[in-house]
């Protein structure tokens, strides 16, 4: 973690308001991005952000400082969607978070990279960040939600798994069945002519 949010956290806990704000801004807005992909309800997503302001300050003192405040604010706006989406539909969200469908005994995280090296290949393949939007919402909610957190926040995969609760490998291998269908997606369009590994999101 930097050093500056190091200060601030350690200021924050003994009740600097201004050092708080300072802290969480950077994060607010790609959490509100983030929590509005989960629950597409305005007013929703609003509400879990005041929501996770409110817990990410009271549970600022169990924060482990040696990790990444980023990725902790975001596991804390996630589980905070996922309960309000829980009580407004009552559905189960395994199917939901994971976006997979039954297993077909292929190992697709070995097929595909974990990283982007062709990123500008493909969004000059996308034609513009809006078309790239487009072939993403055609994807399961689970592959969308780890596209985004991987290409436009910059999440690791590791990161991830913190984030969403979930083992390292199971998300590499969502990663892959994630690049893997927003391939097919392109190619449907001949917007994608040779074998590529990875994606980028523009902020």
């Amino acid at each position: 973690m930097e050093r500056n949010e190091t200060v601030l956290i350690e200021k924050s806990l003994v009740g600097e308001g201004k050092a708080f704000e300072e802290l969480l801004s950077p994060y607010l807005q790609p959490a509100y991005s983030f929590v509005l992909s989960l629950t597409h309800d305005v007013p929703m997503a609003e509400d879990v952000m005041q929501e996770t302001c409110i817990k990410v300050w009271k549970h600022l003192g169990r924060f482990d400082m040696e990790k990444s405040f980023k990725t902790w604010v975001f596991a804390i706006a996630k589980n905070t969607a996922f309960d309000a989406l829980k009580k407004k539909r009552d559905l189960p969200f395994s199917t939901f978070v994971s976006g997979e469908s039954e297993d077909t005994g292929e190992l697709w995280s070995e097929r595909i990279a974990d990283e982007a090296p062709l990123a500008d290949e493909i969004l000059a393949r996308a034609e513009s960040v809006e078309l790239l939007e487009q072939k993403l919402q055609t994807l399961p909610e689970g592959f969308q939600q780890i596209l985004r957190l991987r290409y436009r926040e910059d999440f690791s995969l590791q990161e991830i798994s913190e984030i969403l609760g979930e083992p390292y490998n199971t998300i590499k291998s969502r990663h892959g069945r994630a690049i893997f269908s927003l391939k097919k997606a392109f190619e449907k369009d001949s917007l994608a002519a040779s074998d590529f590994t990875g994606v980028s999101y523009s902020k």
